[in-house]
């Protein structure tokens, strides 16, 4: 079986074969020639098409992204992103969190064109939302792949549960439950982010 997607350049079809790795190249000439569909490519060169987003978890998604942007703008030290950054990681992969941190230091590192395109940085912070398409064991398996690719600390959040585990490098991700809210440590240390409409999204 093969994936065809349309290559808007020459309007030909875009065929990959399940067989052949795919690098990170041909993945991001790929996602720009199909801008509607949000994919992600594991280090062993697969493909992985993500669904949209229902309501509930655009809301969660967003007062995320809110609540890092506003504190990241008042701290300095770096910039913050929202779902639709996608990184080209050290082990082949490119995966794109719910929200992230890169220090500016890092960033400042990058050439205009690799700002452009999917940067080939690994964020410092990222934080993934478990939405009700996903497999808690999946969701955790990326967030092992952040954390081996040089991510500082993540968090991961399960609504659904109220749960939260927060990964470190060499250490056991630790589970709060319930938590009402989560600090930042390490690179965010000052950043706290408020879970109140997380747990419970006003719609």
């Amino acid at each position: 079986m093969e994936l065809v997607l349309k290559n808007i350049e020459s309007q030909s079809p875009f065929r990959i074969n399940p067989h052949r790795r795919v690098c990170q190249e041909e993945f991001y000439d790929l996602c720009v020639a199909n801008p509607n569909v949000r994919m992600e490519l594991t280090a062993g060169g697969r493909i992985v098409v993500m669904p949209p987003t229902g309501g509930e978890t655009s809301n969660r998604n967003n007062e995320l992204a809110r609540q890092l942007g506003n504190w990241s703008r008042r701290d300095g030290r770096g910039r913050a992103f929202d779902s639709n950054a996608e990184y080209l990681l050290p082990d082949g992969s490119a995966l794109s969190p719910d929200a992230s941190w890169v220090d500016r230091e890092r960033l400042a590192s990058l050439t205009r064109e690799q700002k452009r395109k999917f940067p080939p940085v690994v964020p410092d912070f990222i934080v993934e939302l478990v939405s009700p398409s996903d497999r808690l064991s999946a969701v955790r398996k990326k967030m092992e792949s952040w954390i081996v690719n040089g991510v500082k600390l993540g968090w991961l959040l399960d609504p659904d549960r109220r749960t939260a585990y927060v990964y470190r490098p060499r250490h056991e991700p630790e589970k709060p439950i319930e938590p009402t809210v989560l600090k930042g440590e390490g690179p965010v240390a000052g950043f706290v982010l408020d879970l109140t409409d997380i747990w419970n999204p006003d719609i």
